[in-house]
């Protein structure tokens, strides 16, 4: 019988909790704001990036990117 997965190790998640927490002064109204505005931020980068690919406009390969694929 195989041992069961080992759970996902959180620490990290806790570590990035607690530093979103301090840099916003111990707030979590804002901190929770401040996240929210954040996602928005990626999500519109990746919007972006979605169109442009779709339009053709695909980025060059750097020559280690090719040697990776």
């Amino acid at each position: 019988m195989s041992a069961p997965p080992s759970l996902p190790d959180n620490s990290r998640y806790e570590k990035a909790c607690d530093q979103a927490i301090a840099m916003c002064d111990g707030n979590l109204r804002s901190t929770i704001k401040a996240l929210i505005m954040a996602n928005e931020y990626l999500e519109a980068e990746l919007e972006e990036l979605q169109a442009a690919i779709a339009a053709g406009c695909v980025p060059a390969r750097t020559h280690a990117a090719s040697d990776a694929a």
